[in-house]
């Protein structure tokens, strides 16, 4: 079960208005036998777990032991509860996230998210070998118990997991290095079509050096693949990419990528009218439209 069963099954109980006792009674077992379920101190057998479901099923016609897969949210829906009624029932992404602009951004993800499933290949320069670029590849899916957009993404060995959140025509990256144990964030340009084929913008991270040091860099995404409606077969055939070498091989990325992705900044940047700081800018945003070479796009796709 993706959740534990001891919170469904407090959750059943409270939503049945069924104590402890009464659940051990009709059950004939000790009521400290069911104080250990749902404290999770241990799981009942398979033969415990066909008698719950029968007395659930007593008082919720058709309830199956398939009824125990569901997220807390569904089964409490299907228990009769009132979800907004219940906090622990708030969509996960809003409990771990508490953003006062929460509501926004999943209202934006519903009217925008599809436009971003897919699978992506990232372009960045290697921070651990100057000169030289990396391909990250990611997967963004649309999570339908927390109304945001999913997001993985694999180089190396490295998983990351996290939440991309929409808005104001942005996407803004919160998430974890699993490997590393470390947070990566970003922020990049969205799009105005209907289905976005690249995006660009910068992310911050640590370096993975000794003092894991903060690092931003400029990220090119290119889209290599839909989303099909195999979620298993999807997950399979993103595994295969983010197993691949990551390193773009020597004279691989063409000019005009290597001077969108890697410029000089500072003072004397600045009075010569470039940069004081990296940024990303509309103007010369990929994502919108700038210049998009036949290279750049062998890179992204190849």
């Amino acid at each position: 079960m993706s959740e534990p069963f001891s919170a469904k099954l407090e959750l059943t109980l409270k939503a049945l208005s069924m104590t402890r006792s009464k659940l051990a009674a009709a059950l004939g077992i000790d009521k400290s036998v069911v104080g250990r379920w749902v404290t999770g101190a241990v799981r009942p057998s398979s033969h415990n777990l066909s008698l719950i479901t029968a007395v659930v099923a007593a008082k919720v016609p058709g309830f199956t032991e398939l009824d125990w897969e569901r997220s807390p949210a569904s089964l409490a829906t299907l228990l009769g509860a009132d979800v907004e009624a219940i906090p622990s029932l708030a969509p996960p992404a809003a409990r771990g996230l508490p953003i006062a602009i929460m509501d926004q951004i999943q209202a934006m993800t519903a009217l925008r998210g599809a436009a971003y499933e897919g699978i992506y290949r990232t372009t960045r320069p290697y921070v651990m070998q100057p000169g030289r670029f990396l391909h990250d590849h990611s997967m963004m899916r649309l999570d339908p118990e927390t109304g945001l957009l999913n997001l993985k993404m694999g180089v190396g060995g490295t998983v990351v997991d996290g939440w991309v959140l929409l808005l104001h025509n942005q996407l803004f990256v919160v998430a974890a290095d699993v490997t590393s144990g470390s947070m990566l964030f970003g922020i990049f340009n969205g799009v105005a079509t209907a289905r976005a084929e690249v995006m660009d913008g910068l992310s911050l991270g640590s370096a993975l050096d000794g003092a894991r040091t903060p690092t931003a860099t400029a990220m090119l995404s290119h889209r290599v693949a839909d989303l099909t409606d195999d979620p298993e077969a999807d997950d399979r055939y993103f595994a295969k990419l983010c197993a691949g070498n990551p390193v773009a091989p020597e004279g691989s990325i063409p000019d005009e990528v290597r001077a969108h992705l890697v410029r000089d900044i500072g003072p004397a940047e600045l009075a010569a009218g470039g940069d004081w700081l990296l940024r990303m800018p509309a103007s010369r945003s990929m994502s919108r439209g700038a210049p998009y070479g036949e290279g750049a796009e062998g890179v992204a796709a190849g």
